[in-house]
């Protein structure tokens, strides 16, 4: 599989799920995060989340916001 959907919710950017996104990373080459309304339904949260997960992840993960879901991808070297 190419592919997964996880969701972010009221409990936001915990260490539980940073460790999900990496153990999944794993397995996927790319992940669809949905930020739901309890996690803050706001473009500029949207934003905020995207850019923290990206500096806890590294440098080899790229993101693209579309709406409210974060896509996310794993490359094979960092990007600068």
């Amino acid at each position: 599989m190419v592919s997964i959907e996880m969701q972010l919710g009221k409990n936001g950017m915990t260490e539980n799920f940073i460790s999900k996104l990496k153990e999944n990373f794993n397995k996927y080459t790319s992940i669809r995060i949905s930020v739901l309304k309890s996690a803050g339904h706001d473009k500029n949260k949207v934003k905020e989340y995207s850019a923290e997960i990206l500096e806890k992840l590294g440098k080899k993960y790229t993101s693209k916001i579309i709406g409210f879901k974060i896509v996310l991808k794993k490359w094979r070297k960092e990007k600068r």
